[in-house]
């Protein structure tokens, strides 16, 4: 009854209009709730309500405070925000309040699920032990990605970034992919979209998209919905689901704008002081659930003049199980790490993996220094010979982000990298492996 009588209740007189912030006296109003904003003009938007101090009530515009009049009419729903969850939204795009914008079929009959909640019970959550093959090298070979991980893409500006998430979204095997761009321009959501729908992955895809000509309010609602989408998806259905969202740095400047609309006191460089607290509380929805499916986070963050102390970054870092540090073109090797992979290694994949995974590390690491010999002009010996020749095959058939393959065969194909550059009893390795897996004389004739 009390709902009822509040959705009747409508309000007329905004005190403030800041950015995207409205502020008003109302009552019986809760945190989270939805409004709707109907200016003037007759145009109407959502609205979401961000802060209560006693009766003086903060709402995010989803559409922006841009033309709206003091005189526009808000309306409370009495409910919280809500995204629509049925089958029928794979293969469908979504803006960041949640309506569809791919001009298909409408969805206001299907069911919608609540955004936001706590994370999950820890008593329902089960240790990783299952790998999500991306078939990209330098991920699946030395820093596997595990189901219910989280972890991000440490990236600066103009770096592949978004070409090595589309890349492990069409390739990555997974049942459900649910996207989330936040700040894309439109040529980026285009490359992402025609991705998906090139490689045939599209059926099972979910997108939440927010351009950067979009809203700055709808930024920070795509992980949130993106996620709760996922989240119904592996608990109901039992899938195996893999959000990718990008870029978590644009996520949190549009929090820190938002802030500096409700006169929040800045933490460090002008972030907000619960910086940790809001990243984390979506990158702990990743979970391997008890009896159901498993939800894994791959993000983008990219780091403001390549520097890894930059407020979001550093903060992720402390979230995460690792990262893939994008640089150069490649996933750089010592900057990368996956602190869930030996989960995995040896017990999902080949006998070898950690063995081979460490020797290859091991190798290149000498040849970096054996190239930094070369460029000063030292002598070199016969083995840092046979180091050069290996760093150059190790960045072409491994490091180079287009390279597709599966797990046992980048696996041999390791074997067939070190047996064209090193003796056998150079590897330092295991000799029944070595005698298992070293192409033999008869092997590279063939070859």
């Amino acid at each position: 009854m009390t709902e009822s009588v509040q959705q009747l209740v409508r309000y007329t007189r905004i005190l403030e209009i800041v950015g995207d912030v409205i502020r008003l006296r109302a009552s019986g109003v809760a945190l989270g709730d939805i409004a709707e904003v109907q200016n003037t003009d007759g145009e109407a938007s959502m609205a979401r309500v961000i802060g209560l101090d006693r009766n003086i009530v903060s709402l995010q515009v989803f559409a922006g405070g841009k033309g709206l009049s003091t005189d526009a009419v808000v309306r409370f729903l009495g409910k919280p925000l809500d995204v629509v969850y049925s089958p029928n939204i794979l293969g469908r795009i979504f803006c960041g309040s949640g309506e569809p914008i791919d001009g298909g079929p409408s969805l206001t009959t299907d069911r919608h699920v609540p955004v936001g909640g706590p994370t999950v019970n820890p008593v329902m959550r089960v240790m990783p032990s299952r790998m999500i093959e991306t078939r990209v090298p330098m991920i699946d070979l030395f820093n596997s990605l595990v189901e219910s991980q989280k972890i991000p893409i440490f990236s600066i500006a103009g770096e592949p970034h978004n070409e090595l998430l589309a890349r492990i979204g069409f390739q990555a095997d997974a049942d459900v992919l649910v996207f989330g761009g936040m700040g894309l321009i439109f040529d980026d959501y285009h490359f992402f979209r025609r991705s998906f729908e090139e490689h045939g992955v599209f059926g099972r895809t979910i997108m939440f998209v927010n351009q950067a000509s979009d809203p700055l309010v709808e930024r920070l609602l795509i992980p949130d919905m993106a996620l709760a989408v996922a989240e119904r998806f592996a608990v109901e259905e039992n899938k195996r689901v893999l959000v990718l969202m990008t870029d978590m740095t644009a996520y949190a400047d549009a929090m820190k704008e938002i802030g500096v609309a409700q006169e929040r006191i800045p933490a460090v460089r002008g972030y907000m002081g619960d910086l940790y607290t809001q990243l984390a509380q979506r990158y702990e929805k990743a979970c391997d659930f008890k009896g159901a499916g498993s939800v894994t986070i791959l993000t983008v963050t990219t780091m403001p003049g390549d520097d890894v102390t930059h407020p979001v970054p550093d903060n992720t870092g402390y979230i995460t199980e690792g990262q893939f540090y994008l640089h150069g073109g490649v996933i750089d090797p010592f900057g990368s790490l996956s602190r869930l992979k030996q989960h995995v290694i040896g017990k999902e994949t080949r006998e070898d993996h950690s063995q081979i995974m460490n020797t290859m590390i091991r190798f290149y690491s000498e040849a970096v220094e054996s190239e930094k010999k070369q460029a000063m002009a030292f002598e070199l010996s016969q083995f840092d010979k046979k180091l050069l020749k290996y760093s150059k095959l190790f960045r072409e058939r491994f490091m180079n982000i287009h390279v597709s393959l599966g797990v046992n065969d980048a696996l041999d194909l390791c074997w067939q990298t070190l047996a064209e550059c090193f003796e056998p009893r150079e590897l330092l390795m295991k000799q029944h492996l070595v005698d298992m897996y070293f192409p033999r004389a008869e092997d590279k004739e063939k070859q």
